[in-house]
């Protein structure tokens, strides 16, 4: 039912899409800017040296934030959680892509995936405007996990990258065409964003073509080291969208591409913080970052 649609429904949520910011979402109380700074250095803080100490931390954070805004603490609360599950929890499972036809580590955690559930695929640089190894292996996991679960949809984000791209191919436009081609997924389960630029553009954009999709989970599909990254900046794109639109899309899983980062990409802790600053208008000052 949910890939039938009507396109139109779509196309609105990409013409949305495409001009959209975090800020377009929610906006945090100008008096909380420097609180939510603190409380995002206290975090990366924490996941080098965990302790009861950092807890407490947090809490005077949060209550300072509670203090000023119930709906920025909502926000903080989120985001708290969901780092301490994917980043401090060392029992944290990852569910990797194991080169079969079928997700099968995926399917033996989570066998009640259904219908109104989103593979979202995240993209990865063009070089010379074609698909590099690592967007192949992305595509190839989240082909497994179509397989497995052929009532979910896939959506695709990813634009124009690369140096040299003169066609101006876009990483969505290039990851369905390989999946439908190479990997035999019907064409009418792929939604794509063409526009998305960053980790934060592809929450942005993808939270709009969910909501029209009637999406309720969601998976991310992305490299084994952009998992936690993503994670982080979804879960708290989806508690903005359930602020401003009454929707939200629950994080139930994970799959990735077992891949090294590249070394630009190693830091991802900071790679989330700095994403989660600009997604809450934070000041560049108010954050700790190395």
């Amino acid at each position: 039912m949910m890939r039938r649609l009507a396109a139109l429904f779509v196309a609105l949520a990409l013409l949305c899409a495409a001009g959209a910011s975090a800020e377009d979402y929610y906006r945090v109380d100008e008096n909380n800017r420097v609180n939510f700074g603190v409380l995002l250095s206290a975090l990366l803080s924490a996941y080098e040296r965990p302790s009861d100490g950092d807890e407490a931390y947090f809490d005077w954070v949060l209550e300072a934030i509670g203090s000023i805004s119930a709906t920025d603490l909502t926000v903080a609360r989120s985001i708290v959680d969901h780092w301490k599950a994917v980043y401090l929890d060392p029992d944290y499972p990852m569910y990797l892509y194991d080169g079969g036809e079928r997700a099968a580590a995926l399917e033996a955690a989570n066998p009640a995936i259904g219908e109104r559930h989103a593979f979202v695929v995240l993209g990865f640089e063009l070089k010379n405007g074609e698909m590099t190894d690592e967007l192949k292996g992305r595509c190839a996991a989240a082909a497994a996990a179509a397989r497995s679960y052929p009532e979910a949809i896939l959506v695709c984000s990813g634009g124009a990258t690369g140096d040299n791209n003169p066609e101006g191919h876009t990483e969505a436009g290039m990851m369905k065409a390989y999946l439908t081609e190479i990997c035999g997924i019907a064409p009418d389960r792929i939604c794509i964003d063409e526009n998305a630029m960053t980790t934060l553009q592809n929450a942005v954009n993808t939270f709009a073509i969910m909501r029209a999709q009637g999406v309720d989970t969601m998976t991310i599909v992305t490299s084994a080291y952009h998992q936690r990254w993503s994670q982080v900046l979804y879960n708290a794109m989806s508690t903005l969208c359930d602020l401003s639109w009454g929707y939200s899309a629950r994080i139930v899983a994970n799959y990735s591409f077992p891949i090294q980062p590249p070394s630009r990409y190693a830091a991802d802790d900071c790679f989330a913080i700095r994403q989660l600053a600009s997604m809450l208008g934070v000041p560049e000052g108010a954050v700790d970052l190395p």
